[in-house]
């Protein structure tokens, strides 16, 4: 007879750790780049209606009520926010921080806050405006342009070369096999694919009939685009591309000389092998120097000077300016996203209670927190990283001092991981340069005197004393290593032959002078 189970009742206590979407979004803005984070604020504006980005002549009275009534946002705050480091940096708790703003909490923290909020729509300055003082994205020019037309006017490689194309007097049919090469070349001005794989795409059969006809048609193009400007552009290669150049220019010995030079392998120009050079090209070694001499005056990349530099302009996200002994450390106002709520539709949703809407209101709202709690990070983060690095604002990368994320961490009672965030594709202008803020960091190597040096301060270090060298007699990775011993720093051969390639210094046999 089977014994019948009895119900019963029992209470367990148990934890659990979520992340909310809130906290989630504000991980993910934590982490994201300046660039990133536009695209973000691009997506999301698509997707709410509530969300809308303010023009520079927008009213300060944005929201119904007297300017002189309206309270200071989160956002303003920040974005005018101007921090003296020579003062002691806040505490765990942000008492003494530029701004009282949360930290993001981190992905092991509970956290009761959800999408949904406090249940209320109401709509204030508080929390509804971000960035009110910074310019806009694309500020117009004083003609009327915005920087994004201004770019788009780019005058690219293609565009100089078909420009050259319709001053050849040619037929359609070499015109278009020429357009056609143009639309094949890579950004350096190269051609990549070959001339059959090019007339195989054409013909749409690598055993046509006509496939030698079309490759003829090629050859016949390439010739016209070996002489436009810049030479050595429709290159297939390095060699090809030298040689272009130097056909170029006047004839002379010289120039003989380095034509036979660039038939020879590049591995020995590279490697300025005078004697073989010399006795492969059957020249005496005078006119093989000159002849590399010349060489090195020639552009390996013709379409570079091509290429659109502003895409590859870093933007700092932090600006710090020295005044007298102290340093300010501001938030870049070109890179801070002017948001704000309509308040049109907020008002609306107030009435009329929809629930749908109220929860895209209250997404809204979270994610112009979810910025500010950004850039707060990051100039909480930037502060305490002038502040340690004191040296290095105002001596330079000799007088950086070894530092690791954890040490940023206990100062400002946030994370490890918190801080990686932070430092990751996240720039600050300095008065010696922009570096990425993981450039402040850095682990260290032992002294004689029971301290330690910064790799940052031992590459700098290193680069100086390449610098100095005798270009006769270039230092090698084991002399560097004596050297820095002499200095009382322990630095292995193979830790200097690191550093040096990471600052991409040829080897000592590279930088051997002519």
């Amino acid at each position: 007879m089977a014994v019948g189970m009895k119900p019963s009742l029992s209470l367990r206590m148990s934890q659990q750790l979520t992340l909310t979407p809130q906290l989630q979004q504000s991980i993910r803005l934590l982490q994201l780049s300046t660039l990133e984070m536009e695209q973000e604020i691009e997506q999301i504006l698509e997707e709410n209606p509530f969300l809308e980005r303010e023009s520079a002549d927008d009213d300060a009275n944005a929201f119904g009520v007297e300017a002189e009534d309206q309270s200071v946002s989160l956002g303003d705050a920040i974005a005018e926010a101007q921090v003296d480091w020579a003062e002691p940096i806040p505490d765990a708790s942000g008492a003494t921080g530029p701004v009282s703003a949360e930290d993001p909490p981190e992905p092991g923290e509970a956290t009761e806050a959800a999408w949904e909020g406090d249940g209320t729509v109401e709509v204030t300055t508080q929390d509804t405006e971000w960035g009110d003082d910074a310019p806009a994205r694309s500020a117009p020019s004083e003609d009327g342009a915005s920087a994004s037309d201004l770019a788009s006017r780019h005058i690219t490689l293609a565009d100089h070369l078909h420009e050259q194309a319709m001053g050849l007097r040619i037929d359609e049919t070499a015109r278009s096999a020429l357009d056609f090469l143009i639309g094949n070349l890579n950004e350096d001005g190269y051609l990549e694919d070959s001339l059959e794989s090019l007339a195989a795409s054409l013909t749409g059969d690598p055993q046509s009939s006509q496939l030698s006809e079309v490759i003829e048609l090629l050859e016949e193009a390439l010739e016209y685009l070996h002489d436009m400007e810049p030479l050595g552009v429709g290159a297939r290669d390095l060699q090809e591309c030298l040689t272009i150049q130097i056909q170029g220019l006047r004839n002379s010995p010289v120039a003989q000389a380095a034509l036979l030079v660039c038939q020879q392998e590049m591995s020995l120009i590279a490697r300025r092998d005078i004697k073989k050079l010399s006795s492969l090209c059957g020249v005496s070694d005078a006119l093989v120097r000159e002849a590399l001499a010349l060489i090195h005056t020639l552009e390996p990349k013709p379409g570079r000077r091509f290429s659109n530099a502003e895409q590859f302009i870093i933007r700092p996200d932090v600006i710090v300016t020295r005044e007298d002994d102290d340093f300010k450390v501001n938030l870049n106002p070109a890179v801070m996203p002017r948001l704000r709520v309509m308040d049109q539709y907020a008002t609306a949703i107030k009435v009329n209670q929809a629930s749908a809407a109220s929860q895209k209101l209250q997404e809204a709202r979270w994610f112009i927190k979810n910025i500010a709690q950004r850039f707060d990070t990051i100039i909480r983060v930037s502060g305490a990283i002038v502040m340690r690095q004191r040296g290095f604002f105002l001596h330079g990368e000799m007088a950086m001092r070894p530092m690791v994320l954890r040490e940023i961490a206990d100062e400002l009672g946030l994370h490890e991981s918190t801080i990686s965030r932070v430092t990751t594709s996240k720039f600050m202008a300095t008065p010696w340069g922009t570096f990425e803020l993981k450039y402040f960091f850095g682990s260290g190597l032992g002294t004689e005197v029971g301290g330690n040096a910064s790799s940052t301060a031992v590459r700098a270090l290193i680069k100086q004393l390449i610098a100095a060298e005798s270009t006769q007699k270039p230092l090698s990775d084991n002399q560097l290593s004596k050297m820095l011993k002499e200095q009382g720093i322990e630095c292995a051969r193979r830790t200097v032959a690191k550093y040096r390639e990471s600052m991409r210094i040829a080897p000592a046999n590279l930088r051997k002078s002519l």
